[in-house]
């Protein structure tokens, strides 16, 4: 081997490196443009990051210049291999803000473990650069430390290529989601990764977190506050009402409303205004004093003095329910309110991020765990609070550690006695544990009180699904051994039916109780079950799933005993469940506060996801291709003004639920 004694081929050996891990990361996790303007941002900084090593590993003698590069690529191996295994695990990348939190993965150790072992090939590419320059590198290249000419060089080729990729980003398009908007204005792990590479994603996120960074401004003009707002754009095709969605008559025992009214609260928003210096409070002042507000309705009131148990079920899905396998879930879908266009889209930090959103009708906050952040801000409108003010018992429970993301700050907050394993919940057996063994530790502390309110987050449904790695596919794989499905598939239905079983003992203790009939079940899950392969998603389905929106589809179990079966075909989502109970159990609050609204009410649906794609009663919008798909198939051409105020409503959306988390916005209605 002949060594390169100019200081410039180490330079492109470590941009080189970097690149190919880029390249890696966008190749194994199913890029299908590898060659974009991602590519090229992807590219260009990572020159840039190979010319910061470079200054910061030849400042010293050979020796010592030789281990830095070693323990920088080794260093910067580990950070693109982890990015890797995580997206593979969780479907996103981590945060900076996560890696402090690290310590909660090794709940996962063995899962982690097996991906590592199935990922080895993958792995090994991401710690190539660091092992050719530990045993080759100093026959190869020359590591003596640099002079100021080489110095003053390598800083004007970081300078120009830093220069040539924003002004790439600056030229390439301002529009939403484009590379511009990502490095500027908004966060989204997962498209950040792809348009300007997982160097710069990671730079970035540093850099917001050490600074303290969110949106500074207000989305520009944010008068449309909802879709009903937008009458001239709703012109094109006849709004879709409520009458339509519902396919039932309405419920004689609903008091309907002679005159019109509407769920908000006595605020005087003007008040406000004049006794606030804030501007950043006053502009919030603004912004929720003019947002549409929705009306009371029919089902206003409908479980009021009803009991309420809700669950956030792990990794529930539409295919998890099955006549003879699951007969309970089927049963509360068949003879409760059956609604049949339901979303929860997957947020940054899955599971408590899709709790965060059920439970306080707020979009999270990228780049932080929200539920987490919320632990000492005023929620005055969440279940607990509202319920525990009118004297119910109010409790919540989580069949796993009980500080995992937070929990014992953030439930507590919510108004809950709060118990997980490790504070007063004892159940057996290996990972991950029984939800049947969960209800049957804690229905006797609540089921004979006058009132109670229930929150569980259940954990049986939880990846990965084999019967070798998960004690509870292993202990239901007799119920599924001889269906016609593969090995993965089995095992996923085995872990729902222990959730299956949960609830067929609830409503048993329910009805032993005599209070089934006054008991209202709520239950969605906290994400799609990400753990399952999507070739075996598409067999449990029957079908191929659109990636970009069926996948993220899913029932809302609303149940008691006695209850009208009702079909809703209105979109809607989990950020809907909130304003939903809180108007089923006519409860006082502001509705221009949540950023959902009531199902029930006349409001024009909107389903956002985490990339401000949409649906709504007109049609379907995806941000990432900016394609429009009208649900009455008329050109999408006509649709342009109308995706244009849709994604200014959202992007408001997205802006001020996350000054509602930086503000204490709602300790100004305590």
């Amino acid at each position: 081997m002949v060594k390169n004694n100019s200081p410039l081929y180490l330079l492109l050996f470590l941009s080189l490196s970097l690149f190919s891990m880029e390249i890696i990361v966008r190749l194994s996790n199913g890029a299908t443009h590898v060659f974009s303007i991602g590519f090229v941002l992807s590219l260009l900084f990572s020159i840039v990051g190979a010319c910061v090593i470079f200054l910061a590993a030849n400042l010293f003698s050979t020796k010592t210049n030789h281990t830095l590069h070693v323990l920088f690529l080794m260093l910067t191996g580990f950070i693109y291999a982890s990015q890797f295994i995580y997206a593979q695990f969780f479907r996103t990348y981590y945060t900076v803000y996560s890696v402090g939190n690290a310590t909660q993965i090794i709940d996962f150790r063995t899962d982690i473990w097996l991906l590592i072992m199935e990922n080895a090939f993958w792995l090994l590419l991401f710690f190539l650069p660091s092992l050719i320059i530990m045993i080759w590198g100093r026959r190869l290249f020359s590591f003596k430390k640099i002079n100021g000419l080489y110095k003053g060089l390598v800083l004007c080729l970081l300078f120009i290529f830093h220069i040539a990729g924003l002004s790439t980003i600056w030229f390439s398009g301002q529009d939403l989601n484009s590379a511009y908007n990502l490095y500027f204005q908004n966060r989204d792990p997962v498209l950040s990764v792809d348009r300007l590479g997982v160097l710069t994603t990671m730079r970035l996120d540093a850099q917001r977190l050490i600074t303290g960074w969110s949106p500074t401004h207000a989305p520009p003009e944010a008068p449309p506050t909802s879709p009903d707002t937008i009458p001239e754009l709703l012109e094109q095709t006849e709004k879709v009402s409520l009458e339509e969605d519902v396919e039932i008559e309405s419920d004689p025992d609903v008091q309907a409303e002679e005159d019109s009214e509407y769920n908000v609260l006595p605020i005087d928003f003007d008040e406000l205004i004049s006794l606030e210096s804030d501007e950043q409070l006053i502009q919030m002042h603004r912004y929720f004093n003019n947002v549409e507000p929705t009306e009371k309705n029919d089902y206003t009131g409908k479980f009021e003095g009803y009991n309420l148990i809700l669950l956030t079920a792990e990794s529930f899905a539409p295919y998890a329910i099955h006549e003879e396998v699951t007969p309970t879930l089927h049963k509360m879908v068949q003879e409760g309110y059956n609604f049949t266009d339901f979303y929860v889209p997957l947020w940054d930090v899955s599971t408590s991020d899709g709790e965060y959103v059920t439970l306080t009708g707020l979009i999270p906050k990228s780049g932080v765990w929200s539920f987490s952040a919320s632990s000492n801000l005023a929620l005055p409108f969440v279940l607990g609070n509202q319920l525990n003010s009118l004297g119910y018992t109010t409790n919540a429970y989580h069949n796993h550690t009980y500080t995992y993301y937070d929990r014992h700050l953030s439930h507590p907050n919510l108004g809950y006695d709060y118990q997980g394993i490790g504070n007063g919940l004892e159940i057996s057996g290996g990972w991950p544990r029984s939800d049947l063994e969960m209800l049957q530790e804690t229905i006797p502390d609540y089921i004979n009180d006058d009132l109670f309110h229930t929150y569980y987050m259940t954990v049986s449904g939880h990846m990965q699904y084999s019967f070798e790695g998960n004690n509870i596919a292993y202990k239901n794989r007799a119920y599924v051994e001889d269906l016609p499905y593969s090995e993965q598939a089995k095992a996923f239905l085995a872990t729902q039916i222990e959730l299956d079983k949960a609830l067929e003992y609830l409503l048993q203790e329910l009805e032993d109780a005599g209070v089934a009939e006054r008991t209202l079940i709520v239950m969605a899950t906290d994400h799609y079950p990400y753990g399952l392969d999507h070739t075996t998603i598409d067999e449990l389905t029957g079908h191929e799933v659109d990636r970009d929106f069926e996948l993220y589809k899913t029932p809302l179990i609303m149940y008691a005993k006695g209850l009208d079966p009702q079909t809703i075909d209105k979109p809607s989502s989990n950020l809907d469940i909130l304003p939903t109970l809180s108007n089923l159990f006519g409860l006082d609050y502001d509705s221009r506060l949540f950023m959902g609204t009531d199902i029930f009410s006349d409001s024009s649906p909107l389903v956002i996801f985490r990339n401000s794609s949409f649906i709504t009663d007109q049609g379907i919008f995806n941000s990432v291709t900016n394609d429009f798909s009208p649900h009455d198939n008329s050109s999408n051409e006509d649709y342009g003004d109308y995706t244009d105020a849709v994604s200014s409503i959202i992007d408001n959306k997205f802006y001020y639920s996350i000054r509602i988390l930086e503000t204490d916005y709602y300790e100004n209605f305590q």
